[in-house]
């Protein structure tokens, strides 16, 4: 993980904190989560991750969402 290659114009040491912590499987809960750079290393975890699966063959299904229906009267 020491290899990541931090674009321009983002504090490096936010972009590896965001990346490490969605490879570890975290979420974003807290303020310091939405930084711009933290957010970009989530996200690039996040897909860094996807690719990982694909190389080993697990699929990826879609996510199963709740829809709560309600009448209007």
């Amino acid at each position: 993980m020491d290899n990541i290659q931090v674009p321009a114009g983002l504090i490096e040491e936010n972009y590896k904190a965001g990346f490490q912590h969605s490879v570890s499987g975290g979420q974003m809960s807290k303020r310091e989560h939405f930084k711009k750079s933290f957010r970009l290393g989530f996200r690039a975890g996040r897909l860094y991750l996807r690719e990982v699966r694909r190389s080993q063959g697990i699929i990826e299904f879609p996510m199963k969402g709740k829809i709560k229906n309600t009448a209007i009267s």
